[in-house]
């Protein structure tokens, strides 16, 4: 089960902590529209993801998209492990635009793969 915590109110910072999947999708977007209607700029902190999946990608991309359409601004921060992994499995890193550090880990020889 996902929790949504409010990190700062004037900024309308949001912490998802927990799942983002098909179980806790639909109660997530109700909330982020809701904020969204709030606020010109809304961000979401993801490093408490603990486990996300595809209905919980096409969360972030609606409601990116939903911004767009309405003027305003959402980003993501603090992509946890697992966040990552979806993006880069996905290639839908670039679409949303924010800084990511995706970390290659180093074979035996000490080169990247």
């Amino acid at each position: 089960m996902a929790n949504v915590k409010n990190k700062n109110r004037q900024s309308q910072g949001i912490v998802i902590d927990g799942e983002l999947t098909i179980y806790t999708a639909m109660e997530l977007k109700n909330k982020l529209l809701v904020d969204l209607s709030v606020t010109e700029e809304l961000e979401l902190d993801l490093s408490e993801v603990g486990e996300i999946d595809a209905a919980g990608l096409q969360l972030l991309v609606m409601i990116k998209q939903e911004a767009t359409a309405l003027g305003k601004v959402v980003s993501f921060t603090g992509h946890s492990p697992v966040v990552l992994t979806l993006l880069e499995l996905s290639g839908l890193a670039g679409f949303f635009g924010d800084p990511l550090l995706i970390v290659y880990p180093s074979t035996v020889e000490g080169k990247s793969i």
